[in-house]
């Protein structure tokens, strides 16, 4: 398949993508240094406020304790307060005939901890051998400086943007969804979204649903110089987990295609155990959060349903101490879907791909899940990630690839040249 060649007008707009291409990096590296943490993002927001004003762009405030958000039936339980909290949007164009562009991107990060393993302190970017390090240069504050930076190329080549588009930076997309659920519920849902997420510069086709755990099991606090008198929570939770490896197991077991073609698409993660409080006493308590993977089609809630009966059977079969252990929900129930390949702006995607590189964009099948689950499920929109290229997300000296950040720049800048053609 071919691509049309770049017209005029569009090599000027590639042109001022090189130009403004260190202004992109600074960007970037304004922001990992704002260690957005989840309830630390205040930082960051205002730092991305700043940057949206001097380009020129106008900013809006989405708040994320509108009664109707509260109320959505896609939004997930937190056990904090929404009060306060927002993410913000620049739209252009609102009222202007043709369809509506979205490009989306989180500024929320993960903990970085432990921090003596990083060469650096996370929050301090880093450039070397081609590659900028920080917590959230990949994941994906480098994609969210690449985006907005599009939108201003785009401008400074004299290019006149004439239908709507939004940006939307966004908070909770590692625990939530909520953020850019708010913007869906606020009315930016678009007709067609793009996130660059760093798993480079491919057609995303899919993603998993996925669902956040809590258990907690109670033990029988005692004095070690008699522990038999007491009962281990942090033993009878070692005991619980395996059933819940099993419960993984099964869920893969019954995968079907597309997610057949990968030999174990839906994961289990123990993402934080905690227990006991106290070094002489017997543990009287044992607390896990996690996460689980499902197939796109599966209703969360069918998975909740099977998860609390995989734990009172364990707590059934292997006659562990005490009460039942308690479950609960928390974050993340999102289902997950496949992208639409034939929606006009992912067929787009590929032909900007083709047009910068020569060649047919790989695809990317992911076994994780993005904020294009409040699009697709919550607004009916169609959309793919398609971003820089990143190592070590989520992990120790997190870094980003500097020219596929160049790359993303470009292939939005020209995706919106284009866009507006499309809508014509």
């Amino acid at each position: 398949m071919t691509s049309e060649p770049l017209s005029e007008r569009e090599q000027r707009v590639l042109e001022q993508c090189d130009a403004c291409f260190e202004e992109t990096l600074a960007l970037t590296e304004t922001l990992v240094r704002e260690y957005s943490v989840l309830g630390q993002e205040q930082g960051v927001l205002t730092a991305m406020e700043a940057a949206l004003e001097r380009l020129e762009l106008p900013v809006e405030r989405v708040a994320m304790d509108a009664p109707s958000l509260l109320q959505h039936p896609q939004y997930a339980p937190v056990a904090w307060s929404g009060a306060g909290r927002y993410c913000l949007v620049s739209a252009l164009n609102r009222d202007a005939p043709g369809r509506h562009l979205v490009f989306n991107g989180h500024l929320d990060v993960v903990p970085a901890e432990p921090i003596d393993t990083w060469t650096r302190p996370p929050w301090e970017p880093w450039r070397q051998d081609g590659w900028l390090y920080g917590r959230g240069a990949g994941d994906m504050k480098a994609g969210v400086a690449a985006m907005i930076m599009a939108v201003a190329a785009v401008r400074r080549a004299g290019v006149a943007i004439e239908t709507p588009l939004t940006l939307q930076t966004v908070i909770e997309e590692e625990c939530s969804g909520n953020g850019a659920l708010a913007c869906v519920n606020a009315g930016y849902g678009g007709d067609c979204v793009l996130i660059p997420e760093p798993f480079g510069p491919c057609l995303y086709t899919g993603q998993t649903g996925v669902l956040r755990f809590r258990i907690r099991v109670d033990g029988v606090p005692a004095h070690v110089l008699d522990a038999t008198a007491g009962s281990d929570a942090i033993e009878t939770m070692q005991r619980l987990i395996p059933a819940l490896r099993t419960f993984e197991d099964e869920l893969n077991a019954e995968r079907e295609p597309p997610y057949d073609a990968f030999e174990h698409p839906f994961n289990l993660n123990i993402g934080r155990f905690d227990g006991g409080n106290w070094a002489s006493s017997v543990p009287a308590h044992a607390e896990i959060e996690g996460r689980i993977g499902f197939a796109p089609g599966v209703a969360p809630e069918q998975i909740m349903r099977r998860f609390e009966a995989c734990v009172a059977r364990a707590h059934h079969d292997l006659a562990l101490p005490g009460n039942a252990p308690h479950v609960e929900f928390h974050g993340f129930r999102s289902p997950g879907h496949l992208v639409d390949l034939e929606a006009p702006g992912i067929e787009l995607l590929g032909e900007c791909h083709r047009a910068l590189s020569g060649g047919e964009p790989e695809r990317y099948l992911s076994t994780c899940i993005t904020d294009l689950c409040a699009f697709h499920v919550a607004g009916g929109v169609p959309g793919s990630c398609y971003g820089p290229v990143a190592e070590r997300i989520h992990g120790i000296d997190e870094r980003v690839d500097i020219e596929s950040i160049r790359h993303t720049l470009k292939a939005y800048a020209l995706f919106i040249c284009r866009w507006q053609q499309l809508g014509d």
